[in-house]
């Protein structure tokens, strides 16, 4: 049982040839934190919130932002304390010891590889009328589950989006700050088109479903923290920005004004369109559509700029996906630097990018986004992400105490706050998510912790070394 408990230096070395460059400044990890962030979660999650919340639903978005937001000062205090590619993982790795880092990295693969899945299907849906106009069969467009044979468009936009990661990091950051302004001025259209029908009227009753998880007679289980606990999905993304470090011209500085300030940025932009939202059209109205904001701008009469927000949505969404695929594909470097997944994985080409894991991680969200039933498991991205969460804050709180001298280029105010905040926060999200969720993914931990103890121990570098 030793070996559960080894820890990783905290200054890990990579050697030169397998170092990725350092071509990211902080303009650069600000948008990929907004591009991840900002996505179907805003456009969707909205109509679900309401549905459970009622106008509530703004308090929903400021209790799974604060929660976030201690998340995202412990991260950013970690990750320039650490500057490591691989995030969460890494911090436990060093910090909580290797079984721990395996359950966290197990966690992220859950995480990553849902959130991208999902987001293709969802920007597949948006896509599906401009393709339908050209004709592509219905069949191509959707999964076995909804009686087609495959989601061809959800497995090209994967493609595509990895073929422009593994042309180079540099040059994908570009094209995602350009797309990110994309989505912050439709969504800054939204406000400005939506505000003018704004009826207090609208947010009363403005708790109807009350605070605390509770099931309703339709089988729902509604209340304010059953709506944080899956509006919490609009607010992630920002942890795609620390396993950035390895590329990262100024790690010092850079990552935490990307973490915490695409933290700041999105929150602002989600407060601003949940109210209005709610204000402008009674939530029953548009609780259950798949489109909530489409949907608010057409019923007050603004049906032209809904259909901007549709196409803004196609152009945009794949931010999310370059955010989490690029993230998910440096988790995977780092794995398999440490022996987990096959060390030629690893390898780094010309261009500076891990092109060989970022095929492979392509592959295994393309093959969930084409053929299985994405809706059915998508929110256990949550439970996977508030584990890690909840994780770094405890790394946090053990730093301060096992090395309080350690540098800490950034250092979150309020740790003893901060770090518990993330922890309890977390923690009471995850036991507010529906039951089938917790069911999932305590069937999905248990078979990471069998996958560990057959073949993760026995592979890992650090215990060969």
């Amino acid at each position: 049982m030793a070996e559960w408990f080894r820890r990783k230096p905290m200054t890990d070395a990579v050697p030169a040839g397998e170092r990725l460059p350092r071509t990211l400044s902080w303009p650069h990890l600000l948008a990929l934190g907004v591009g991840a962030i900002v996505g179907t979660g805003i456009l969707t999650l909205i109509g679900v919130g309401a549905d459970r919340a009622g106008p509530a639903v703004l308090v929903s978005f400021g209790i799974a932002g604060a929660i976030c937001a201690c998340a995202a000062l412990a991260y950013a205090e970690l990750a320039t304390m650490m500057p490591a590619a691989g995030g969460a993982y890494s911090y436990a790795y060093a910090t909580l010891g290797e079984l721990i880092a395996w359950v966290i990295g197990w966690s992220l693969i859950l995480e990553y590889s849902l959130v991208v899945s999902t987001v293709a299907v969802g920007w597949s849906g948006y896509a599906a009328p401009l393709l339908a106009g050209i004709g592509m069969p219905q069949a191509l467009m959707a999964g076995p589950a909804l009686g087609g044979i495959v989601n061809l468009p959800a497995i090209v936009i994967i493609a595509v989006v990895a073929g422009i990661l593994m042309l180079g990091t540099q040059e994908s950051a570009r094209l995602n700050a350009a797309l990110v302004l994309v989505k912050l001025v439709t969504l800054a259209l939204f406000v400005a088109a939506t505000l003018p029908s704004f009826d207090a009227a609208n947010l009363h009753p403005f708790s109807p479903y009350g605070f605390a998880k509770a099931m309703g007679p339709d089988g729902v289980e509604r209340g304010v923290m059953a709506a944080a606990a899956i509006i919490f999905f609009a607010f992630y993304g920002f942890d795609a920005i620390a396993t950035a470090a390895e590329e990262a011209k100024r790690p010092e500085r850079d990552l935490a004004i990307g973490i915490v300030g695409s933290m700041i940025v999105c929150t602002l932009v989600y407060v601003a369109v949940a109210a209005v939202a709610v204000g402008a059209l009674p939530f029953t109205r548009f609780a259950a559509s798949p489109e909530p904001l489409a949907l608010i701008l057409r019923e007050i009469g603004q049906g032209w700029i809904a259909r901007i927000v549709a196409v803004a949505a196609v152009i945009a969404l794949p931010t999310v996906l370059l955010g989490f695929l690029y993230g998910q594909s440096r988790i995977f470097l780092v794995m398999a630097r440490d022996g987990f997944l096959p060390i030629g994985l690893a390898r780094v080409s010309a261009r500076g990018t891990p092109v060989r894991i970022t095929l492979v991680t392509a592959v295994l969200v393309a093959i969930l986004a084409g053929f299985l039933p994405i809706d059915e498991i998508a929110a256990l991205a949550n439970a996977g992400t508030l584990i890690a969460f909840a994780s770094v804050g405890l790394c946090l709180l053990v730093l301060r105490r096992r090395a309080p001298d350690m540098p800490r280029p950034f250092r979150a105010p309020l740790g003893w706050l901060v770090g518990p905040g993330a922890i309890g926060g977390c923690l009471y999200l995850f036991a507010s998510l529906p039951e089938k969720t917790l069911l999932w993914s305590l069937g999905w931990n248990v078979v990471g912790l069998a996958v560990y103890l057959g073949y993760g121990r026995q592979r890992s570098v650090l215990g060969r070394g």
